[in-house]
């Protein structure tokens, strides 16, 4: 298990535009010398991008037995990533069979914090958060080298996707998260984390990271924040959550994506999300991506067009 292993690095979804992790990971991994084979469904201009670093691009499907074969024959380590989606068990399952079946060394597995909350006895209300911890449990029952990341909600999901609109047109950071704190972590930090971990996963294996962002506050902390880093007054808005959910509906959103960023929200309000931890720190060497950082690094997507 030595940095710059001459076999390549697996890394699944490479494409992926919801923080990019997969993207980045293959990014970091090439820069530290190593070869990544890198997971996408299709043909398009973000496989071409993949391949432009330097990666191997291969084409399959997570539930797919034919294709994971494709992927992982020859590979010595996988980093398993998936988008919140029903078939998130069975991708689980079905690529960590063939991991196994191929003997693998190492295998990041990418969950959430919120299966940390979780046991035998209770879960939550979101379906995807079950689909992580029933992932989890296989993956245990596997004996699998596994490496398991729980990072706490994304500043790219709720921050970036889903509140952008209203910063730019109303200059209303716009969520239902109520008034409690919580720690939201940059995906580029988390692709760092796994990154690392892969490039050297001896000491890692069998782990679990909580990772955290670089403070826990409320989302007034935040809208500070953005004020801050654009030069603009920003305030925070507590929208109620039906409405919010209403919203995504009509804007097409699959309702199981949906049923998880509700239970995200009410878990939210509840102080669920207001954890700290030294992990990211302590495995990269880097301080967490602060919000204000985030902010300035992201401007043009939270400034007016005209």
């Amino acid at each position: 298990m030595n940095a710059g292993s001459d076999r390549p690095i697996l890394v699944t979804g490479a494409a992926g535009d919801i923080g990019a992790i997969g993207r980045n990971v293959t990014a970091m991994l090439i820069e530290k010398g190593n070869k990544v084979r890198a997971l996408v469904r299709r043909e398009d201009d973000r496989a071409a991008a993949l391949r432009k670093l330097g990666a191997d691009v291969v084409f399959g499907d997570l539930t797919d037995l034919a294709s994971m074969h494709r992927a992982i024959e020859g590979s010595d380590r996988v980093y398993f990533g998936m988008s919140v989606s029903p078939s998130y068990l069975e991708a689980t399952v079905n690529t960590s069979a063939v991991a196994r079946h191929h003997g693998v060394e190492a295998f990041v597995n990418m969950s959430q914090m919120t299966v940390t909350q979780m046991s035998i006895a209770e879960t939550t209300d979101s379906p995807q958060h079950k689909l992580h911890w029933l992932s989890e449990q296989a993956l245990a029952w596997s004996g699998l080298p596994v490496v398991t990341v729980r990072p706490t909600v994304f500043l790219e999901s709720f921050f970036l996707r889903l509140a952008a609109a209203g910063v730019r047109e109303r200059n209303e950071l716009a969520l239902p998260l109520g008034s409690a704190r919580t720690s939201p972590i940059s995906a580029v930090d988390v692709a760092r984390v796994v990154a690392a971990v892969l490039d050297e996963p001896k000491p890692h294996i069998g782990n679990i990271y909580n990772l955290t962002g670089a403070e826990s506050a409320d989302l007034d902390h935040y809208a500070r924040a953005f004020s801050e880093a654009l030069g603009r007054q920003i305030r925070y808005v507590d929208v109620p959550l039906s409405a919010w959910t209403n919203k995504l509906r009509e804007l097409g959103v699959p309702l199981h994506l949906i049923s998880h960023l509700a239970v995200m929200a009410k878990l939210h309000q509840e102080g669920r999300y207001d954890r700290m931890t030294g992990e990211v720190l302590r495995i990269t060497g880097n301080e967490p991506t602060t919000v204000i950082d985030f902010v300035k690094q992201h401007a043009a997507e939270f400034t007016p067009n005209n």
